[in-house]
């Protein structure tokens, strides 16, 4: 395998190397200038900043409004059902309760 790739790369040397075909080049967009280019790329540059802004403010704006707190649901004698005593107590794991 090593021998096809070295006699491969002596066969491109000896007819004078490697040479560049224009026509093989590879293009990204639709041939546009690179003016053109440079123009789109800065459009959407200053969409995304645009974007970047009105979200932020946005956000500020849903964040900063206030949210309404409601009363201390029943307490329902079915919640807490507890048949049998847990390792470390009677109340859950994270639940943190003062015990009078």
């Amino acid at each position: 395998m090593s021998s096809a790739i070295v006699r491969s790369t002596l066969r491109t040397a000896v007819r004078g190397g490697a040479r560049f075909n224009p026509a093989s080049r590879r293009s990204f967009s639709a041939g546009a200038s690179a003016e053109e280019e440079a123009r789109e790329a800065s459009k959407w540059e200053k969409i995304t900043y645009v974007g970047i802004v009105a979200c932020s403010i946005l956000a500020v704006v849903n964040l900063s409004k206030g949210h309404p707190h409601f009363e201390e649901p029943p307490a329902y004698p079915y919640l807490h059902i507890r048949n049998k005593e847990f390792p470390w107590g009677p109340d859950g794991l994270f639940e943190i309760k003062e015990h009078h």
